[in-house]
């Protein structure tokens, strides 16, 4: 089965299961919506942003609440899929501190949104800015986001039909892309 990915249940000892929800959640990029307030922000350049540079922090990060999905075997196989050049993060600095990010897995044309994170305003959304510009930028055209939420859905996050899903899932895996820094 195409588009499932990992997460642990800490209700369970942290097991680790697979997911294919349908529907499915995406940010269609051409569809990729920033409030005026964002855009004020980025106008601001309060935060610098960098690609790859911390990536182990960032899912720790990401990690770090007091119920996640994220277990240390998690995280240790998101290192080595970073490793491997396939898992990448997307930082926020502020005054040379890590203050928001996300990370995620890119193949083919897709981009599977994984986790992010902020300790200062706006910093993960800057993150996910960044990353919409990277893949367009790169020819992306999928960017899963795997389950809706109302901060998801004013970027213009979307929730399609698992056949739907695997349709593009299958067009942007076939689909050469660079990933830009």
């Amino acid at each position: 089965m195409a588009g499932v990915f990992p997460m642990a249940d800490p209700d369970e000892d942290n097991q680790i299961f697979w997911y294919a929800p349908d529907p499915r959640a995406i940010i269609p990029l051409e569809r990729f919506t920033i409030s005026r307030s964002l855009r004020a922000r980025l106008r601001q350049k309060k935060y610098r942003v960098t690609i790859d540079t911390v990536f182990s922090d960032v899912i720790r990060n990401c990690a770090n609440r007091s119920e996640t999905w994220i277990s240390e075997e998690i995280i240790q196989a998101y290192e080595a899929v970073f490793r491997m050049g396939y898992a990448h993060s997307v930082e926020s600095w502020l005054d040379n501190r890590l203050v928001g990010g996300l990370y995620g897995v890119s193949i083919g044309g897709a981009f599977f949104g994984e986790s992010m994170f902020s300790i200062e305003v706006d910093a993960s959304k800057v993150a996910l800015v960044h990353l919409v510009e990277t893949m367009r930028a790169g020819g992306f055209v999928l960017l899963d986001i795997q389950f809706i939420t109302d901060h998801m859905s004013s970027f213009g996050a979307v929730e399609i039909s698992r056949d739907k899903y695997e349709e593009f899932l299958e067009q942007a895996l076939r689909i050469n892309t660079t990933w830009n820094q």
